[in-house]
């Protein structure tokens, strides 16, 4: 049992909430820092901004990932896809 009062816990739990949030949003920073790297390459190359097969089967590991981090798989998959649909809007920004 916490010896913390409840609003001290609320607190506690705040901040540790306050340093994932930060967290998310480097890991977010170096994932979208490498993926307009992507995008540069493939707008060089002359390759296609997006890549249905890769993006199936990155969501289909994300999924089995959340499962096996009792993350709702759901809540996973549109989370990817919201950054997909991103990154591809990038990759087309890229050719500009």
């Amino acid at each position: 049992m916490s010896t913390l009062s409840p609003a001290d816990q609320l607190l506690s739990y705040r901040d540790s909430i306050d340093n994932f949030d930060a967290a998310l949003v480097h890991i977010l920073a170096e994932r979208f820092r490498v993926t307009k790297a992507v995008g540069e390459l493939k707008a060089v190359a002359d390759l296609p901004p997006s890549d249905p097969k890769r993006e199936e089967e990155q969501i289909e590991r994300l999924r089995r990932l959340a499962e096996r981090s009792n993350l709702d798989p759901d809540f996973a998959e549109k989370f990817l896809e919201f950054i997909i649909r991103e990154v591809i809007q990038h990759h087309k920004r890229a050719r500009d």
